[in-house]
């Protein structure tokens, strides 16, 4: 599986899920490729918000060596998945997806924890630290669930082939 996480700047939201996703498959030793990127070019090559930094590093995760980059509409054909964090940037995404969009392959990430209901992960930008543990916790759900939607997809298509 190819995963991307989608936000705004590709500095708070996108690189906690980036992290707290990476970290969910490799306890579940699961081969995964996930990455996160921004539909905006505000921050770029630069690291993730300080406090985003904090909230993963208080829950076990490191993504201080994460770097902020531009979503570009190749990334639809190497991702398997792309996960927005907010419906705006779903309509970004789309946009710069141009004739490559495929409505398939991208979604709303808490869409996975509430399916149907277009929930976003708000954006803790001009928030305090209490707002990044909350968007934390939300992201958190979503990729426990993305973790088992695709495990078990993996161990069906095992089975199918016994």
């Amino acid at each position: 599986m190819k995963i991307l996480m989608v936000c705004l700047g590709n500095i708070c939201r996108s690189p906690l899920a980036e992290g707290i996703l990476q970290h969910k498959a490799k306890e579940a030793n699961l081969n995964w490729q996930i990455d996160s990127a921004g539909t905006g070019n505000y921050h770029i090559g630069d690291p993730p918000h300080v406090l985003s930094q904090k909230v993963a590093k208080l829950n076990g995760i490191d993504i201080s060596n994460q770097q902020c980059r531009q979503f570009v509409k190749v990334d639809l054909l190497h991702f398997d998945k792309i996960y927005a964090m907010d419906s705006e940037v779903y309509d970004d995404i789309k946009k710069i997806s141009g004739e490559l969009w495929d409505e398939s392959k991208v979604d709303l990430l808490m869409n996975e924890a509430y399916p149907t209901e277009n929930l976003d992960v708000p954006d803790p930008w001009y928030g305090t630290e209490i707002n990044y543990h909350h968007v934390f916790k939300m992201v958190s759900e979503a990729c426990d669930i993305i973790i088992e939607k695709y495990k078990n997809q993996k161990s069906k298509a095992k089975s199918q082939k016994v």
